[in-house]
């Protein structure tokens, strides 16, 4: 499970040293590739294969499906970890992301996002608690 927020920065090469704590959990072998909201997601390849799961059982004949289907697959690239547990993002993934130098790696459970850091703070401003609060009864959370 992949949870916490760390801060980190991507090199001249457009490598990221993926934090120790996280390493294990996602594996040598991964998939990164575009998230909602303007981030990347990282997928141990256990996770990823359940998302290729859901997508296949997807009907291609509905047009928000393609539309699904080719955000995440076309997006998708196998990544690996070198000896100093850094990833190679590729350019056009942190070109989707506006990833330059400064990142916040954002555990959520099954998968890891990438997030640019400014994009980050704006993504993440918490308003008015009480909204919050009825957000999550809404969703049926109760904490």
């Amino acid at each position: 499970m992949f949870i916490g927020e760390y801060r980190h920065s991507i090199d001249e090469k457009g490598r990221l040293i993926v934090p120790a704590k996280l390493r294990d959990q996602l594996g040598r072998e991964f998939i990164a590739t575009k998230g909602l909201d303007k981030c990347l997601y990282l997928y141990p390849m256990d996770e990823w294969k359940n998302v290729e799961d859901q997508l296949r059982e997807k009907v291609m004949t509905d047009p928000d499906s393609r539309r699904i289907v080719r955000f995440f697959l076309a997006g998708a690239v196998p990544c690996e970890l070198d000896k100093q547990g850094r990833v190679l993002l590729p350019a056009q993934l942190r070109e989707y992301a506006d990833i330059d130098r400064d990142v916040v790696l954002a555990g959520m459970l099954t998968r890891l996002e990438i997030w640019d850091e400014k994009s980050w703070a704006d993504a993440n401003t918490v308003g008015d608690m009480d909204e919050m609060a009825r957000a999550m009864a809404d969703m049926g959370i109760a904490i």
